[in-house]
Protein backbone atom coordinates (compact mmCIF):
# COMPACT_ATOMS: atom_id res chain seq x y z
CA UNK A 1 0.00 0.00 0.00
CA UNK A 2 2.79 2.77 1.18
CA UNK A 3 4.54 2.02 -2.78
CA UNK A 4 1.29 2.43 -4.34
CA UNK A 5 1.02 5.29 -2.49
CA UNK A 6 4.17 6.78 -3.10
CA UNK A 7 4.41 5.65 -6.84
CA UNK A 8 0.76 7.47 -7.28
CA UNK A 9 2.15 10.62 -5.42
CA UNK A 10 4.97 10.50 -7.68
CA UNK A 11 3.25 10.47 -11.18
CA UNK A 12 0.89 13.06 -9.61
CA UNK A 13 3.97 15.31 -8.71
CA UNK A 14 5.31 14.72 -12.34
CA UNK A 15 2.14 15.67 -13.83
CA UNK A 16 1.65 18.74 -12.20
CA UNK A 17 4.94 20.07 -12.72
CA UNK A 18 3.77 19.24 -16.54
CA UNK A 19 0.60 20.77 -16.83
CA UNK A 20 -0.54 22.23 -13.66
CA UNK A 21 -2.92 22.64 -11.05
CA UNK A 22 -6.17 20.89 -11.35
CA UNK A 23 -5.19 16.95 -11.71
CA UNK A 24 -8.38 16.05 -9.99
CA UNK A 25 -10.70 18.53 -10.28
CA UNK A 26 -9.57 20.07 -7.77
CA UNK A 27 -7.17 23.02 -6.86
CA UNK A 28 -3.60 21.22 -6.11
CA UNK A 29 -0.91 21.97 -4.97
CA UNK A 30 2.76 20.70 -4.10
CA UNK A 31 4.08 20.60 -0.22
CA UNK A 32 7.33 20.38 0.36
CA UNK A 33 8.29 20.05 3.93
CA UNK A 34 11.85 19.09 6.15
CA UNK A 35 11.86 15.39 7.55
CA UNK A 36 12.73 16.32 11.08
CA UNK A 37 14.62 13.40 11.70
CA UNK A 38 16.66 12.92 8.26
CA UNK A 39 16.62 16.40 6.92
CA UNK A 40 15.80 15.29 3.64
CA UNK A 41 12.89 17.27 1.58
CA UNK A 42 9.38 15.49 0.73
CA UNK A 43 7.14 16.73 -1.51
CA UNK A 44 3.20 16.23 -1.23
CA UNK A 45 0.46 17.04 -3.96
CA UNK A 46 -2.19 17.78 -1.75
CA UNK A 47 -5.68 19.81 -2.26
CA UNK A 48 -5.70 23.55 -1.33
CA UNK A 49 -8.47 25.74 -0.07
CA UNK A 50 -8.83 29.30 -0.41
CA UNK A 51 -10.36 31.40 2.20
CA UNK A 52 -10.19 34.88 3.20
CA UNK A 53 -6.97 35.61 1.44
CA UNK A 54 -5.39 33.01 3.08
CA UNK A 55 -3.87 29.49 1.31
CA UNK A 56 -4.98 26.28 3.01
CA UNK A 57 -4.37 22.65 3.45
CA UNK A 58 -6.43 20.39 5.41
CA UNK A 59 -4.56 17.20 7.15
CA UNK A 60 -7.69 14.90 6.81
CA UNK A 61 -5.56 11.87 5.83
CA UNK A 62 -8.76 11.05 3.56
CA UNK A 63 -10.77 10.15 7.11
CA UNK A 64 -7.98 7.97 8.59
CA UNK A 65 -7.28 7.57 12.15
CA UNK A 66 -3.94 9.90 12.56
CA UNK A 67 -2.37 12.61 10.99
CA UNK A 68 -1.08 12.86 7.86
CA UNK A 69 3.34 12.67 8.19
CA UNK A 70 3.60 15.86 6.42
CA UNK A 71 1.70 17.21 8.82
CA UNK A 72 4.02 15.92 11.53
CA UNK A 73 6.88 16.97 9.50
CA UNK A 74 5.63 20.96 9.59
CA UNK A 75 4.85 20.71 12.69
CA UNK A 76 8.60 19.88 14.01
CA UNK A 77 9.71 22.19 11.10
CA UNK A 78 7.53 24.78 9.49
CA UNK A 79 9.45 26.21 6.81
CA UNK A 80 7.76 24.56 3.69
CA UNK A 81 7.85 25.27 -0.43
CA UNK A 82 4.45 25.58 -2.21
CA UNK A 83 4.29 25.11 -5.56
CA UNK A 84 0.97 26.18 -7.07
CA UNK A 85 -0.11 27.94 -10.39
CA UNK A 86 3.56 28.19 -12.04
CA UNK A 87 4.99 29.26 -8.78
CA UNK A 88 7.42 28.47 -5.79
CA UNK A 89 7.13 30.24 -2.77
CA UNK A 90 8.50 29.50 0.55
CA UNK A 91 6.09 29.52 3.36
CA UNK A 92 5.41 29.29 6.62
CA UNK A 93 3.01 26.64 8.00
CA UNK A 94 0.77 27.78 10.63
CA UNK A 95 -1.79 25.14 12.20
CA UNK A 96 -5.18 27.13 12.83
CA UNK A 97 -6.28 26.82 16.61
CA UNK A 98 -9.69 27.81 18.65
CA UNK A 99 -12.04 29.52 17.16
CA UNK A 100 -10.49 30.61 14.19
CA UNK A 101 -9.74 27.18 13.34
CA UNK A 102 -13.79 25.98 13.66
CA UNK A 103 -15.01 28.73 11.93
CA UNK A 104 -12.81 27.98 9.06
CA UNK A 105 -13.12 24.53 8.44
CA UNK A 106 -17.32 25.05 9.01
CA UNK A 107 -16.57 27.46 5.72
CA UNK A 108 -14.63 24.55 4.07
CA UNK A 109 -17.19 21.97 4.70
CA UNK A 110 -19.47 24.45 2.54
CA UNK A 111 -17.61 24.04 -0.11
CA UNK A 112 -16.64 20.52 0.34
CA UNK A 113 -18.79 18.49 2.46
CA UNK A 114 -16.58 15.70 2.21
CA UNK A 115 -14.36 17.09 4.70
CA UNK A 116 -17.19 16.80 7.47
CA UNK A 117 -17.67 13.24 6.09
CA UNK A 118 -13.59 12.45 7.25
CA UNK A 119 -14.01 14.48 10.23
CA UNK A 120 -17.43 12.65 11.76
CA UNK A 121 -15.63 9.27 11.07
CA UNK A 122 -12.24 9.83 13.60
CA UNK A 123 -12.00 10.91 16.66
CA UNK A 124 -8.80 12.97 16.11
CA UNK A 125 -9.61 17.20 15.24
CA UNK A 126 -8.06 17.49 11.89
CA UNK A 127 -6.00 20.25 11.53
CA UNK A 128 -6.75 22.75 9.20
CA UNK A 129 -2.84 24.71 8.24
CA UNK A 130 -2.36 27.72 6.52
CA UNK A 131 0.39 28.82 4.45
CA UNK A 132 1.75 31.94 4.71
CA UNK A 133 4.40 33.70 2.40
CA UNK A 134 7.01 33.60 4.10
CA UNK A 135 9.12 37.31 4.32
CA UNK A 136 11.41 37.64 1.99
Amino acid sequence: MIENLKERNQQLIEEFRANGRRLTGRPLLLLTTTGARTGRPHTTPMMLVEDRDRVLVIASAAGGPRHPAWYHTLVANPAVTVERDGETYAATAVPLTGEDRDETFARIVERYPFFAEHQAGVSRRIPVIALQHAAA
